[in-house]
């Protein structure tokens, strides 16, 4: 990172501490549960914890990829574990979540690139609290329609793909990732569940020109992307991909109303913003319309 940029004062995250807080954190523990929150060293995990809530990262905490933004370990990942989704559908019991979230590490390894993982676990939920909103934040699976198609036959109520950046960065940022095949997962989920809610996100403050972000929202509705998140990138180390700026929130402001022009259903544009932060509000606003 350079290091002459420094950090504004808007991205000072307060100190958060409570009861709650280490409630989630022991319960994570005791039924050896991964977070994305802890892995990717989300800057909102404390403000998370505290209220009793957290984006559940199934498969492990090893990753097939390296994308060069992201803090989760790459290397060889284990054998899935097949209590994993029971223990996860308990947690969500204990913190009593209205609205979970379910991510992954990518399991290019898996067959199904861990899809039917993904699909027992959106079950047991429903099991055991059928009333909590389950959304998934998934991998490509490398293009495969039928893994895809597991998960939503599992009928989570929002299917997450984030693109994370735009196409110029991909190579650099993204290598193991393809740009359109993005899209095209989340097209195809348009085209296997109409009536599915898709959402993604993006990082900002890599480089990219606001026209890059304009073409970007374009190509999001054209699949007609319901959702979409706009966050600025922090660098987990110098090792990672260097950060070109930090974007002011007047900016992150302009993307919003930008978002929303081009017929977003509902868009979260600020520097903390993550793509699962607060976000049963998405869900909350659609049932308000």
């Amino acid at each position: 990172m350079k290091t002459h940029i420094k950090k504004p004062d808007w991205l000072k995250v307060p100190i958060r501490s409570g009861e709650n807080l280490q409630t989630v954190k022991k319960l994570l523990k005791e039924l050896e549960l991964n977070t994305v929150c802890q892995a990717a060293n989300c800057p909102n995990r404390m403000e998370c914890f505290s209220q009793r809530t957290a984006t559940f990262m199934i498969l492990g905490d090893t990753c097939t990829r390296n994308c060069r933004f992201c803090n989760v370990s790459p290397g060889r990942p284990g054998v899935p574990d097949p209590e994993e989704p029971r223990r996860l559908a308990q947690a969500v019991v204990e913190l009593g979540l209205k609205h979970t979230v379910i991510t992954s590490v990518t399991r290019d390894d898996l067959p199904d690139g861990g899809a039917e993982h993904f699909a027992r676990t959106v079950a047991a939920i429903r099991e055991v609290k059928p009333e909590t909103t389950v959304e998934v934040l998934i991998p490509d699976f490398k293009g495969d329609r039928r893994a895809l198609a597991t998960v939503l036959a599992a009928k989570p109520d929002i299917l997450n793909h984030n693109l994370e950046t735009v196409p110029r960065f991909y190579r650099s940022v993204r290598p193991q990732a393809d740009y359109q095949r993005s899209l095209e997962v989340l097209a195809r989920t348009k085209e296997i569940d109409p009536g599915m809610y898709t959402k993604s996100g993006i990082m900002v403050g890599l480089g990219e020109t606001e026209e890059e972000i304009d073409a970007l929202m374009d190509d999001l509705r054209r699949v007609d992307c319901d959702f979409i998140t706009i966050g600025q990138y922090l660098p987990p180390s110098q090792e990672h991909y260097q950060l070109e700026e930090y974007v002011s929130p007047e900016t992150f402001a302009k993307y919003q109303r930008m978002a929303y022009r081009k017929g977003f259903r509902f868009a979260a544009s600020s520097p903390f913003v993550r793509s699962s932060y607060k976000a049963a509000e998405m869900l909350d606003s659609q049932d308000q319309r």
